[in-house]
Parts: C-alpha cells; structure tokens; sequence
C-alpha cells in the first residue's frame, strides 16, 4: 500500500472517532462554539484530503457533512439530535 494512502487512512481513522466523540458532546453542548469549529475543521481536512488524494466520493460525502456543520457553525441551523445523527450517518459512511 502506498505510504500516502497508509497515511491518510490512519490520520482520518483518528479524526473519525474524535468527530464521533466530539458529535455526541455537541449535542449535548449544543451552543459551544469551540467544539463545532473543532469538529467543522476535522471534517474540513478530512475532505481536503480525500480531494488531494483523488477520492471524491468520500470527498463528496465529507464536503455534506462539513456543509451542515457550516449551517450550524452560522447559525442557520440548529444543532438537533436529528441534525446530529445525519451527521453521524456521513462519518459513519466514511468510516465503511
């Protein structure tokens, strides 16, 4: 396996389970900025990541995920458990 991609799999494997972590804190939190911009720039980099390394379906399902989480940082949306689990759902998809 090419070094890069051992790479990229281990680092976003990381970041999936802190995103899974820091998801069920935000909604119980649903108000901490901190948190969001933590879990929105996970989600970021695992997108831009999957974009440079030539996956764009995961980059597809990570730029979904990031959008809602913009909604959310903007306050256009609200922070639901409904919203949460969508957002689960996708880290879930880029997990498999």
């Amino acid at each position: 396996m090419d070094d890069l991609l051992r790479e990229f799999l281990t680092e976003t494997s990381e970041s999936i389970a802190k995103v899974d972590a820091e998801m069920v804190r935000l909604e119980q939190n649903p108000n901490d900025p901190a948190l969001l911009g933590d879990i929105f720039r996970l989600v970021h980099t695992i997108k831009g990541t999957c974009g440079f390394l030539g996956l764009p379906r995961l980059e597809h399902v990570a730029h979904a995920a990031e959008n809602v989480l913009g909604k959310f940082r903007d306050g256009e949306l609200p922070v639901t458990p409904g919203a949460v689990s969508l957002i689960l759902r996708s880290i879930d998809t880029l997990k498999a």
